[in-house]
């Protein structure tokens, strides 16, 4: 008896999760947030799988200055427009995504090898793509040695390293506006920073 009121209950949440799925309801919209129980359950899935994933994975020397540097031009074209550089507030990119991608210029990366799995593997539900899939992992271990660094470093000392502007967040290198300086009509140098007209909001 208590074996079939089981199964009759795990029926019963599997038609109604079913009833829930098809009616619709739920807005899957990236401008609305998770429900905070769906959040805490998704965060909780997601730090554990990459612990778990990232397990056993053997970490090669990451202080080599030309392995930081190959890895400093792989952010800027790859990883600015999400994560951010030193001085970058915002980019219309990462305006619209959720969950937020977590600001690496302020922050770095706490495990090495945890950050190799995620550029390598991404994460669903995220905006984080597999780039894996493009690279090798040699390149991927760059990118983890510049994060590394990424938080010491200023403005001038990342476009250096670098070697090209960060991109805007949306496909370009950052342009003045008309109404601000360096723009059209303006006599002052071009701002070659993204995202200098948002206000900070910070890391999420």
């Amino acid at each position: 008896m208590k074996v079939f009121a089981i199964v009759l209950s795990t029926l019963v949440a599997l038609a109604a999760a079913a009833v829930f799925v098809w009616s619709g309801v739920y807005d899957i919209g990236a401008d609305r947030p998770h429900w905070p129980l769906t959040a805490r359950v998704i965060a909780s899935l997601r730090d554990r799988s990459i612990e778990h994933q990232a397990s056993g994975i053997s970490v090669p020397d990451l202080d080599d200055p030309q392995r930081i540097r190959r890895g400093a031009g792989h952010y800027a074209a790859m990883c600015a427009a999400c994560h951010l550089t030193p001085g970058m507030h915002e980019t219309e990119l990462r305006t619209g995504l959720y969950p937020q991608p977590p600001d690496l210029s302020r922050h770095g990366v706490h495990d090495a090898a945890e950050a190799f799995w995620v550029i390598k593997h991404g994460v669903k539900l995220t905006a984080m793509p597999a780039w894996g899939l493009s690279h090798d992992d040699a390149a991927i271990w760059d990118m983890v040695a510049f994060v590394r660094k990424l938080p010491t470093l200023d403005e001038a000392t990342f476009e250096a390293m670098a070697g090209v502007p960060v991109n805007n967040g949306h496909g370009g290198h950052e342009h003045a506006h008309p109404d601000e300086p360096g723009g059209p009509g303006h006599d002052d140098d071009h701002d070659s920073h993204a995202g200098h007209d948002h206000d900070d909001h910070g890391s999420h």
